[in-house]
């Protein structure tokens, strides 16, 4: 394949995977409702950071670790499927995540950047991103692989900059027409609390399958070898 079409095919699959709505998505979201353009941008970049992360996890041999060992890969999975579960059940139960309350406090865009980041990191559609598809698109003769997964990072994070800077700028417009929609606000955290547990469920069936099969897997292998010791 061509490295150009090779290139735009891996910026067609991220912008399909970063667009559907998901943690990350909602994150910067509620953020920018809640603490306009400069907290919504800080969330970003936090996300882009949690990005640059994983593929450092990617480049320094840390993902293969993780396939080569399911068991840690499916504790992170669970991990990440709790918190989303977190998440969706708080917009379930709050009336104004997404409508500004007077007199709340809102968080120093530093602490927005570091939860962006742990949203990121707790994420599991990157680790399966990670695993599944990131390795597809190296190629070891095309070049040094650091310098492919460098072009292909970057490709991500200016892909995550623009939608997810996108939204935060459109939602941070959307601040005064919560304020005066309640309602609206309502729904909205509603069905992106509905969606975010949906997530967390699948999520959570991916990790408790993958532990079940492992779990079959040494049953399996142990009742072989003893059967051999007989």
């Amino acid at each position: 394949m061509n490295p150009s079409n090779h290139l735009w095919l891996y910026f067609i699959v991220v912008f399909g995977i970063i667009i559907l709505p998901g943690l990350d998505m909602a994150f910067v979201m509620a953020s920018s409702i809640l603490g306009g353009r400069r907290a919504g941008m800080a969330a970003v970049s936090g996300i882009v950071a949690g990005g640059f992360c994983h593929l450092a996890m990617a480049t320094l041999g840390i993902a293969v670790v993780l396939k080569l060992w399911p068991g840690l890969f499916n504790v992170l999975l669970l991990a990440g499927a709790v918190y989303i579960a977190w998440m969706g059940y708080t917009f379930l139960r709050s009336d104004s995540v997404f409508r500004p309350v007077p007199g709340r406090k809102v968080l120093a865009p530093a602490v927005i950047f570091r939860r962006a980041m742990m949203t990121s990191l707790l994420n599991p559609k990157a680790y399966i991103f990670m695993l599944a598809i990131f390795p597809q698109f190296l190629n070891p003769g095309q070049g040094p692989l650091w310098l492919q997964s460098g072009l292909l990072g970057a490709i991500t994070a200016l892909t995550q900059l623009g939608v997810y800077g996108a939204l935060a700028l459109a939602s941070s417009q959307a601040t005064g027409w919560f304020a005066s929609h309640p309602r609206a606000a309502v729904v909205t955290a509603r069905a992106m609390g509905a969606l975010l547990v949906a997530t967390a469920l699948f999520s959570a069936a991916q990790a408790l399958n993958g532990m079940t099969a492992g779990f079959t897997s040494d049953w399996r292998a142990s009742d072989m070898g003893l059967r051999r010791m007989h």
